[in-house]
Parts: C-alpha cells; structure tokens; sequence
C-alpha cells in the first residue's frame, strides 16, 4: 500500500486516480493496525481503484484539510469529489456494499 504523508501527495494522489481511497491511520492506533489487511483483502477485488495510506503522526496538516477527527478514517474519492467516507467502527460488509455500488457505476 503506498503511503502518503503530505497534503500535495494525497491532493496529487487524488487527481491522478479516478476512484481513489486513502485510509488515515496512526501506528499508535491498534484498531487501524487490524483493520489495515482486511481493507487490503477487500480491495483486491475491484483492480480499478487506487488505495494509499496517510499516517496521521506524519501528516496532521492532512487529517485537517480533510476533517479527520477519528481513527480510522477511510475516505473514498471518484473524479475528485468525496463519495465515502467511514471512521471509527468500519464495517467491512457496510464498505464493500458502498464500495461495489460506485464500483459497477463505472463499468
């Protein structure tokens, strides 16, 4: 998973993927530790989406600008503009739903 640590990576990160998902985590966060390989798993599965990582430790001026006030957050972009976004208790089923909705719109 590539890893992005500054506002103008995650804002170029964004512009050159279509359908986008970054996932903000911390290394102190144990919750973002274990869900890491499941959001890994899932996304294996839709080879169109770009995915990446933000380490909140490293980039706090990127959890602002993107109004992440909880861990984990993942957030979902197509063309640009936000269409998920989930923080805290993230249920995998609730995002592959989410994910697979967008997903087939592209087709």
């Amino acid at each position: 998973m590539k890893i992005l640590n500054s506002v103008e990576n995650i804002d170029t990160f964004i512009k050159e993927n279509r359908f986008s998902i970054i996932y903000f985590s911390s290394n102190s966060c144990g919750v973002c530790i274990g869900l890491l390989p499941k959001i890994q798993q899932l996304l294996k599965a839709y080879p169109r989406i770009n995915y990446a990582k933000v380490e909140v430790d490293k980039a706090k001026e990127a959890a602002a600008k993107f109004s992440v006030f909880t861990l984990p957050c993942i957030i979902g972009f197509i063309d640009e503009t936000e269409i998920i976004r989930e923080a805290r208790f993230i249920s995998i089923i609730e995002l592959e739903k989410k994910i697979k909705r967008y997903y087939e719109l592209m087709e």
